[in-house]
Order: structure tokens, then sequence, then C-alpha cells
């Protein structure tokens, strides 16, 4: 049975950074919103966070088909799409449960500041694939507002890690 990797983490808290290992470790197909947003030219007309999600809700209606097509042939999938909220977590329980495939949530937690310093030095080393465009502190502060933590009521299978330990330690829950 296929697995579908999600994560769940803060603005600069390492998501991306883990997606692109835990596709290498499981053979998955990858998915990284803030590519498709790039590529499809998208961010040219966002203004605001708000128009930003009414942008990313009409991409992951694109996606989910294929997403549950590709588990459905037994192919893993690591989606870096922020998990951070109640309802972009039901949306990928939608995906895996069409499937009838398996899950793994990803959960990285950092400390803001742990953010920001990343946050700074990826605006300023601008390192490819990582970087896909200026994210300022105010963005980040705007963001972070929406982020909620997955509880254990929502009833995902997680593997925990924490972004401000050097080695980024991983524990599954």
């Amino acid at each position: 049975m296929a697995t579908l990797h999600f994560i769940c983490g803060k603005a600069a808290s390492g998501k991306t950074t883990l997606a692109r290992k835990l596709a290498v470790e499981h053979g998955a197909v990858l998915f990284i919103e803030d590519e498709w947003v790039t590529m499809l030219e998208i961010e040219r007309s966002i203004f605001d966070v708000i128009e930003y999600a009414r942008h990313t809700q009409r991409l992951r209606a694109v996606l989910a088909p294929l997403a549950v097509q590709i588990l459905k042939l037994d192919t893993p999938i690591v989606f870096d799409f922020a998990g951070n909220t109640v309802k972009s977590r039901d949306w990928v329980r939608s995906i895996f449960e069409a499937a009838e495939a398996d899950h793994l949530l990803h959960v990285i937690s950092a400390t803001d500041e742990g953010c920001k310093a990343r946050l700074r030095q990826r605006n300023e080393l601008k390192p490819e694939g990582l970087y896909y465009g200026e994210v300022s502190e105010a963005v980040f502060d705007e963001v972070t507002r929406y982020f909620v933590p997955p509880s254990e009521q929502e009833g995902f299978r997680v593997v925990s890690y924490d972004a401000d330990r050097p080695e980024g330690s991983a524990n599954a829950d």
C-alpha cells in the first residue's frame, strides 16, 4: 500500500528540505506547492495571504485527482504543501482515503525566532530549490497567525521533528 507523506511546520522550518529527503528515501513522487505556484506564475497576481490561499485552493483541486491516481498505482507521494491548518490536513485526508492509501504526517516544531533566522538566511542566499521569492518577517508573522498544530483528535499517524535542534531529530508518535 502506498503512503502519502505530508508536512506541518511554520514557514522556514525546513518543510521543503524534509520533503526532498523523504521523496528520495521512499522513492516517492514529490509535489512542492511553491514550485508549482512559481511555474504557473501565480505569485504575480497574489496580493495577500487570502489571495494566495484562493490560488492554492484551485491548484490543489487540479492536483488531488492526480495524487489519488498515483497512490492507487501503489506509488508513494510526498506533499510539500503546508499542512498547517485543519482544513489543509482535511484536504490531504480526502486524498489518501479516496485512494485507500496509508499516510504519515511529518510535524516540524520550530520557534518563531529560529524560523525568522532561517528565513533571513534563505532570503540572502537564495538557495536553488528552496528559494521561491522574498518572504519578509511581516509575511511570516501574518502566515503564522493561521498556523494550527495537529491534534490527537485528527487521528493522523505522526512523526515529529525539532527544527531548532542541530540534528533536526525525528520521533515517531
